[in-house]
């Protein structure tokens, strides 16, 4: 007698799993990043390589405290992701430190002390930007003007990232946000501080101050459709950010011209571009419904909207993220897909038989 035959299910199989994902989205980051260090020469290049560096470091420290095993944990490339992001978001020019204490927080206080990848209810590297930004705001605030292919040598690149000297006369300047904000509330009307900024097509381009992630809006927006067409992540987050940034500051912007920013600005101005591809959708921290990400996507931007306008800090990113990370389990918990072979209700379908009748 022959046993019988066991026949996998029809489950849906998908090329990418952890570690291709995380490849997949890094490639896809790889243009603008290498864009922003062209801007910002070398002091960016080595700052970004420090952060790189420390997220797996702490990530192999977190697994050995745990006792967990350090080549499967390490293998995943979810803390190379995070010090890329994390270095995306922070000064060019800032000093090694600042990268090293951030990938900190974020691999150790907001990755594993919540158990580990997967289990973190927030955006590890928006967690880190946020304390840095709150707890070390002049370093946090610092930027110089891009230098195109004009920028420090390797050495002067040495001596700023890791001496506290500079070696190079660089141009201090604000990014635009913060140049806005401080104008607006030294009571410059918004036309004025609009003639002294680049314009759009400049801003789009990356060609003005900030950090790696502020820079090309163009080379972001091709990222995030490369990670659509890869199928890593669906359109309606990023979608619903822009878009309710983009509604809320034309509003607000037909309302009191001399008091909001264009809508177009916003979009092409700080780290709005990569929130909404590369840092909202995070698999983890998200909603999994289509719903739940529509709600989540609108609330990431309409608070990054009221942070920028109404805010302490000029860039609402961040804060906007983490806010709508918390809330996204509540989102979760409302927002369900339909189970299969009951009603939307939660109510079991009326058995049929084959002619289709109630039984």
């Amino acid at each position: 007698m022959s046993l019988p035959r066991i026949i996998a299910g029809p489950h849906t199989h998908s090329m990418f799993n952890v570690p291709r994902t995380m490849v997949a989205v890094m490639v896809c980051l790889t243009p603008a990043t290498l864009f922003g260090m062209a801007q910002f020469g070398w002091p960016a290049a080595l700052l970004f390589a420090v952060t790189l560096l420390s997220a797996p470091l702490f990530e192999a420290l977190a697994l050995s405290l745990a006792g967990k095993p350090l080549l499967r944990g390490l293998s995943d490339g979810s803390a190379v992701l995070t010090g890329w992001l994390l270095a995306l978001s922070l000064p060019p020019w800032a000093p090694w430190w600042l990268g090293v204490t951030g990938a900190g927080i974020a691999i150790l206080l907001a990755k594993h002390a919540f158990g580990g990848l997967g289990q973190n209810l927030f955006n590890p590297a928006m967690v880190a930007r946020a304390m840095l930004l709150i707890a070390l705001p002049v370093q946090m605030t610092t930027w110089v003007a891009p230098l195109g292919g004009a920028g420090p040598d390797l050495a002067q690149a040495v001596a700023i990232t890791f001496g506290g000297g500079t070696g190079f006369d660089a141009m201090s300047s604000a990014s635009t946000l913060n140049h806005v904000q401080s104008s607006l509330d030294a009571g410059v009307p918004m036309a004025e501080i609009l003639t002294g900024l680049p314009d759009l097509k400049t801003h789009a381009q990356g060609m003005i101050s900030g950090s790696l992630g502020e820079t090309s809006a163009y080379l972001l927006l091709g990222g995030g459709i490369a990670l659509v067409l890869l199928r890593i992540i669906t359109l309606v987050i990023p979608l619903t950010v822009l878009g309710s940034v983009f509604i809320l500051a034309a509003i607000g912007h037909a309302l009191d011209p001399e008091h909001f920013i264009p809508p177009l600005l916003h979009l092409t101005s700080g780290g709005l571009m990569l929130c909404a591809f590369f840092i909202a959708t995070d698999y983890v921290t998200s909603p999994v419904t289509g719903a739940g990400k529509a709600i989540y996507g609108i609330g990431v931007g309409a608070l990054i909207f009221v942070i920028r306008t109404w805010g302490a800090f000029p860039e609402g990113v961040a804060f906007a993220v983490l806010l709508m990370n918390a809330v996204t389990p509540l989102i979760d918990t409302y927002v369900r897909p339909r189970v299969f072979g009951r009603t939307r209700s939660g109510k079991p379908l009326p058995l049929t038989d084959k002619l289709g009748e109630k039984a």
